[in-house]
């Protein structure tokens, strides 16, 4: 998965990013794309490394992309924006990062301190983004139909799929309600539309608000989070054994950066299964709803090839049973075949021949 984090000018989106990706600041950074790689938090995987110490121990990653920020001040920044937008079209999650924090040393976007407003700007832009993208589409194929081709009635269906796409942005509304069928999903994969991606909603508060709820939500209250970004940046500096009281003296339970991950990963629809021995305990990502075959798959493509059974166990059943002896005593361990779904927190051994 990767992660494109955008917003205003002055909204902490970088100090964020810092806080999540571990990132020093550097003063003599050229102002531009930063890319950082982030372990997934995966606390499941410490019963599991416990029942195999000498194993190496590997959560899973997702990329950081923090881009220039976004204004609508003057022409030229928007047209710096704008650069960014091929990179940001590469990502799976979008974190638009809004101010709400008040501070005399931090001169705000557009002299207002109003992070509903900043949201919506940056939303109507991604629209007119996609809606400029989706009329230049329509002019090629409206040319492109009145062509006797091979593919003249596959361009027909793109074509009436296009419109409704345009009349949908043209008010207020996302391209996913214009889709109607999954072969038209799949149509629309190639475009990389922005607001096709999730979006998750971070407001940046002063700290005394860390541990409220959002002043307000975005699409819903899981798209929503209200966080410090400075003060997760101090936090992320700390030693890991001193963070869990800085945290506490906040009333926050835990740092931005599993908020955060954990957010995307929903709204991605993302799940984690786990796999085990004695070599290695690792985490592995799917989307909600992939069969066992496809987990196999990434894995290695062998071992989906030579699928036989999927070992599996949940991993609130392994806990509770204390081992892999006492789960399949228990009859908590069941063999599954390549239709099973999995599910968050499967720990599964694969069988399989080639």
């Amino acid at each position: 998965m990767k992660i494109a984090f955008v917003g205003p000018p002055q909204s902490g989106k970088s100090t964020l990013f810092r806080a999540i990706t571990g990132q020093p600041v550097d003063p003599h950074q050229t102002p531009g794309e930063q890319l950082a790689v982030v372990k997934v938090p995966e606390p499941r995987l410490d019963l599991l490394h416990a029942m195999h110490p000498t194993a190496k121990r590997t959560e899973a990653t997702v990329d950081c992309l923090d881009v220039p920020g976004f204004s609508h001040a003057t022409a030229a920044q928007q047209a710096e924006f704008r650069k960014t937008l091929p990179s940001i079209r590469q990502c799976d999650v979008l974190v638009a990062v809004v101010r709400a924090f008040n501070s005399a040393s931090v001169p705000a976007y557009r002299n207002r301190v109003d992070p509903r407003a900043d949201l919506d700007e940056l939303l109507a832009e991604l629209a007119f983004c996609d809606l400029e993208q989706v009329g230049n589409r329509i002019e090629k194929l409206e040319k492109s139909v009145k062509k006797p081709t091979q593919t003249r009635e596959q361009e027909k269906r793109e074509l009436e799929l296009m419109k409704r796409c345009y009349e949908a942005l043209e008010n207020d509304r996302p391209i996913a309600s214009a889709i109607q069928a999954e072969d038209e999903r799949r149509m629309l994969m190639g475009f990389a539309f922005l607001t096709q991606l999730p979006l998750i909603a971070v407001i940046n508060v002063d700290d005394t608000q860390a541990a409220a709820p959002p002043p307000f939500t975005y699409d819903a209250a899981r798209n929503t989070i209200a966080l410090c970004a400075e003060t997760e940046e101090q936090i992320a500096q700390l030693p890991p054994e001193d963070r869990a009281a800085f945290l506490a003296d906040l009333g926050v339970t835990e740092p931005a950066r599993d908020r955060l991950v954990r957010a995307c990963y929903n709204a991605a629809g993302l799940i984690s299964f786990l796999t085990m021995g004695d070599k290695d305990v690792r985490a592995w990502t799917v989307r909600r709803g992939d069969t066992a075959l496809e987990a196999a798959g990434k894995i290695h493509t062998d071992i989906a090839r030579g699928f036989i059974r999927a070992e599996t166990v949940a991993y609130d059943d392994l806990e509770a049973a204390g081992d892999m002896k006492a789960a399949k005593a228990a009859g908590k361990v069941r063999l599954e075949g390549k239709s099973y779904v999995v599910q968050d927190g499967d720990i599964i051994n694969f069988r399989f021949n080639v």
